[in-house]
């Protein structure tokens, strides 16, 4: 093990950095900072009415914990399926399932701290465009 694996650090995240589903992060346990070969754990904000781009992660799970505000989160290949997630709540994602999150609330941030299986910051996020309406209806009927 070399020196970072051995001892126990403390993270406060100082700056926002934009996330590649165009959401504010606070930077917080990752590879980069304290040297986590299997870890990453972050601070999110959604600014009032704001959502993220559609999204999905590659290779690794995560774990979301809601701690102020309400957000949609829809999933699916059409993102056609959703769940609310509010203050108190914990969430899952699979890696390479398409999702979106949105604050519902037009007057107050939500925020939640994100956790993933994975010590990269945001390298393996890839934005997600949903088939048009009209190739999915045709995929569906030519099966």
């Amino acid at each position: 093990m070399n020196n970072d694996q051995t001892k126990v650090q403390g993270v406060r995240p100082d700056r926002e950095v934009m996330s590649r589903q165009s959401l504010p992060y606070f930077i917080g346990i990752s590879g980069q900072t304290v040297g986590s070969t299997a870890l990453s754990m972050h601070l999110v904000v959604i600014p009032p009415g704001a959502r993220s781009e559609p999204h999905i992660h590659v290779g690794y799970e995560t774990g979301i914990y809601v701690l102020d505000g309400r957000v949609r989160t829809r999933w699916g290949p059409d993102l056609e399926h959703e769940t609310v997630s509010e203050a108190g709540d914990f969430l899952f994602v699979p890696p390479g399932v398409p999702h979106q999150a949105i604050n519902l609330s037009a007057t107050e941030p939500a925020r939640a701290v994100v956790a993933r299986n994975h010590p990269a910051e945001r390298d393996l996020v890839e934005p997600y465009v949903a088939p048009s309406p009209s190739l999915s209806a045709q995929s569906r009927t030519h099966r």
